[in-house]
């Protein structure tokens, strides 16, 4: 995850000048502090790691919000935002498999408000992602179909390992669009 860290042993922990703490259960100190993290959230998605560390280190002043862009088409760009900081920027080639990972995205943050804004460039893939979604994660969530008009940037190379589409992505996520509120099919039958 491209992080800097420092490491010491446990008795070091009560002096350490550093901002969050990843250790064991058994060597995590009763009272510290700084944020303490343990050794079970290594079974989570790297995303939903880089969110859960953010949502330790945040000091309050940014709305608890979960903000996902989908770029919609062959090639599917996804960039997700937590607390107005990026943890993700991907590329995926399957509504089903895109869906499978913001499902655990949307289900391992806890987020005040969580968004998923869709380019409507390609409505098809769009709505297959929708239906995934709506199956796949059991709880409401808030959607958007967004403009997607002017949210391509010209790249070098033409589109390297799809950065384009992951840059689109980008934008679509600050872009607002016609809303939706998602609920799921134990809600609505």
């Amino acid at each position: 995850m491209n992080l800097e860290y420092d490491s010491i042993v446990p008795d070091q922990i009560p002096t350490y000048r550093g901002n969050l703490i990843f250790t064991t259960e058994d060597e995590s100190p009763r009272y510290a502090s700084q944020a303490i993290l343990n050794e079970e959230i290594l079974q989570q998605d790297p995303a939903v790691i880089q969110g859960i560390i953010i949502e330790k280190l945040e000091s309050g002043l940014n709305q608890s919000e979960l903000l996902i862009g989908i770029d919609p088409g062959q090639r599917i760009g996804i960039s997700v935002s937590y607390f107005g900081r990026e943890i993700e920027c991907g590329l995926y080639t399957s509504p089903e498999e895109l869906a499978s990972h913001v499902a655990k995205i949307l289900g391992g943050l806890r987020a005040e408000r969580k968004l998923v804004r869709i380019g409507n460039g390609n409505m098809q893939v769009a709505k297959q992602i929708t239906t995934q979604l709506n199956l796949k994660f059991c709880s409401h969530f808030e959607l958007e179909f967004v403009d997607e008009r002017k949210t391509t940037k010209k790249i070098k190379n033409y589109n390297k390992r799809g950065k384009r589409d992951m840059l689109s992505a980008r934008v679509i996520a600050q872009r607002e669009g016609y809303r939706h509120f998602v609920l799921p099919l134990s809600r609505t039958g």
